[in-house]
């Protein structure tokens, strides 16, 4: 069962990863901003209440906005571990063994998160 599980788990990173690379790409944006707009010119208006119309502008820019974030969060998270491996190399009493940890799987994450607790203490 606990095979089982790591290799769920190792499935929905893949996927993950690979989801959080499609929704920071600036063609995807592009692409769905596109589709936004194709939406909105063929609608009629004349037809639509107000409210409606209102919701559906709603919708396509938190729809967009999905992307912006993304794209933002990966940009600050690039970064700040652009910054912490430097840190860490710097140092000659860091352990080496955190550098790009944030390549780790998750069970290798929590690991050293379990052994750097038992050290805190």
């Amino acid at each position: 069962m606990k095979r089982f599980y790591s290799y769920l788990e190792r499935i929905f990173e893949k996927i993950t990863f690979a989801f959080t690379a499609v929704l920071s790409n600036s063609i995807t944006f592009v692409l769905f901003l596109a589709m936004v707009i194709f939406f909105f010119v063929n609608r009629n208006y004349l037809e639509d209440p107000i409210n409606e119309i209102i919701r559906d502008l709603i919708h396509a820019i938190s729809f967009l906005t999905l992307f912006i974030l993304q794209k933002a969060f990966n940009h600050f998270t690039g970064s700040l571990h652009v910054k912490l491996n430097e840190m860490l190399i710097s140092s000659e009493k860091a352990d080496k063994s955190v550098i790009n940890v944030e390549s780790k799987t998750e069970p290798e994450i929590i690991e050293l998160q379990k052994e750097y607790n038992k050290s805190a203490i």
